[in-house]
């Protein structure tokens, strides 16, 4: 947390809370951007096959596999043999709700003037980060200004 020359820290606890939701966002970004790409390739009417994943990823497929193991495990994923994965119920939520932060996120820097392409790939980043005060505000903002 950077803070204006002069300007006292944050308490503790206060400081220590934005610290402890960047590791959570952290570790909640990996498994978000890889139920969304699955439901967007099952979405785009293909299947969700471990080497279409790392493709688009730009990871290699042991890397893959080793989250589509860790997702199946944490109930998020179904894989069939020779069939593809399937997301599952709960997979879809958040699937979907990672979907609407990114859309958010992008329009907000849309209607700032950003361009599409750079919007695109800077709400990859910060859809994870943002807060939901703050992702409600993108939203209130975006729908004001013709994109």
């Amino acid at each position: 947390m950077k803070r204006r020359r002069g300007q006292a820290l944050p308490e503790a606890q206060a400081h220590s809370e934005g610290f402890r939701q960047t590791r959570e966002a952290r570790r909640s970004a990996l498994v978000e951007d890889y139920l969304e790409l699955i439901a967007d390739l099952i979405e785009d009417g293909n299947e969700a096959r471990q080497v279409d994943i790392a493709a688009r990823l730009g990871v290699a497929q042991p890397t893959v596999a080793k989250m589509l193991s860790r997702l199946a495990e944490e109930g998020l994923v179904e894989r069939r043999p020779y069939r593809g994965i399937f997301l599952t119920e709960t997979g879809t939520r958040i699937a979907q709700a990672s979907r609407e932060r990114h859309e958010i996120v992008e329009a907000f820097l849309r209607s700032i003037g950003v361009s599409a392409e750079t919007a695109r790939i800077d709400a990859e980043g910060i859809e994870h980060h943002v807060s939901a005060e703050t992702l409600e505000v993108f939203r209130r903002l975006a729908a004001r200004r013709p994109s």
